[in-house]
């Protein structure tokens, strides 16, 4: 299973440094390849995300009205994928998020919190949820659940 995450616009070293240091946390083979998709003045950020999921990826978009997971249940289902072969696209949207044609053309809709957060802030949130879905995957002791 290959994971993207991807997400538009720049941001700060601190959100940047945070998310390498849950990716490099993981070994190589699992390490997720952060896609960042510039944003353009006047085109829709959504669409192109959307344009950037490959034909063989499975499209996972990040949205505060998708479904509520713990982190064992993000496990579980980063398990299924894995042991469906299934590459992954996880979407975390621009400042708009996605509207509800998008929400409905995803193969899953995800919620890191009932909370509206910053899209730069979800990327941190996000590397670090997959990190220790990870662990809990492979009985590392991060997770103290």
């Amino acid at each position: 299973m290959k994971l993207r995450l991807l997400t538009v616009g720049r941001a700060p070293k601190w959100i940047d440094d945070g998310v390498a240091h849950y990716f490099e946390r993981l070994p190589m083979a699992s390490r997720p390849e952060l896609v960042v998709v510039a944003p353009r003045p006047r085109q829709n950020d959504q669409q192109r995300l959307l344009s950037a999921v490959r034909q063989r990826e499975t499209a996972v978009l990040l949205d505060r009205r998708g479904r509520s997971l713990d982190s064992a249940g993000l496990a579980a289902l980063l398990g299924d994928w894995r042991l469906a072969g299934r590459d992954v696209a996880m979407l975390i949207g621009g400042a708009a998020g996605f509207d509800a044609e998008a929400r409905r053309g995803a193969a899953q809709v995800l919620s890191l919190s009932a909370l509206t957060l910053p899209h730069q802030l979800a990327r941190v949130l996000l590397a670090e949820q997959l990190y220790r879905a990870w662990t809990i995957l492979h009985g590392h002791p991060y997770h103290r659940a």
